[in-house]
């Protein structure tokens, strides 16, 4: 069984323990997190420390804290040549402390604390300094997922930006949207079918092939008009560069 432990107890720490929880193959022996509250509802109290002297030893620490914290927290874990991970996405294996060996264990995915999610279907993205270790991860990484993938830190890098344009400013253009219904008396929810299979529709069609709307088709009339219609500054240049964004892409 791999003895593990996980510094940190935010989305990404929380989801972790929960699926950790869940895995035969894996003991979760320690959590670190200051705020022993925030994790005290997914893993037994004793197991909580919130000063670093007092974590015990493990096969692999995991920290999941905030990208600007990771060498500092890393530089903190008072063993040598253990094998420690992060989990960001943007950040490079060289940020981990010297004294103990590196690697990456990065789940691909969007967390929020009160929403659960589904581990197997989430891609894991491995980076380590040697094979040994690597072999280790993948171990630990398929006691909870079905979808593992080498990357480098810069790819990794690559990925984290392309996950910002699908995920993150995909829900702000949503929000965008629904302050226009809002604006015109309309439920967002009449949306939420052409979301789905928006969604659904990339999954057998590439993405530039799956492209519609009045700007793939330089309808300029229909363009003109929403241009028009929308009131908000901010919204109109959005419109408008996103509008010279799929025109121009061939």
């Amino acid at each position: 069984m791999i003895k593990l432990s996980i510094i940190g107890s935010g989305n990404v720490a929380q989801h972790l323990i929960s699926a950790f929880a869940k895995a035969s193959e894996i003991e979760l022996v320690q959590v670190f997190s200051r705020k022993a509250d925030q994790v005290s509802h997914l893993v037994e109290s004793e197991k909580i420390v919130s000063d670093f002297s007092l974590l015990i030893d493990a096969d692999l620490f995991i920290i999941a804290v905030s990208d600007d914290a990771i060498g500092t927290v890393s530089g903190q874990i008072p063993f040598q040549n253990k094998l420690v991970v992060h989990t960001s996405g943007s950040i490079a294996i060289s940020a981990l402390d010297e004294k103990n060996r590196k690697g990456v264990f990065y789940p691909l995915q969007t967390f929020s604390k009160n929403k659960a999610v589904d581990f197997r279907t989430i891609p894991i993205c491995l980076e380590s300094q040697n094979a040994t270790d690597f072999q280790l991860l993948e171990q630990v990484a398929r006691s909870i997922s079905d979808q593992l993938f080498a990357v480098n830190s810069e790819q990794r890098k690559a990925l984290h930006v392309a996950a910002v344009f699908v995920n993150n400013f995909s829900n702000h253009l949503y929000t965008i949207a629904n302050d226009i219904c809002n604006e015109h008396q309309l439920p967002f929810e009449i949306l939420q079918p052409l979301i789905k299979e928006t969604a659904e529709k990339i999954m057998v069609l590439s993405p530039s092939e799956a492209q519609t709307g009045p700007a793939k088709r330089k309808d300029q009339r229909t363009l003109d008009a929403h241009l028009e219609m929308l009131t908000n500054p901010m919204q109109k240049k959005i419109y408008t560069l996103l509008t010279q964004s799929i025109q121009s892409h061939e």
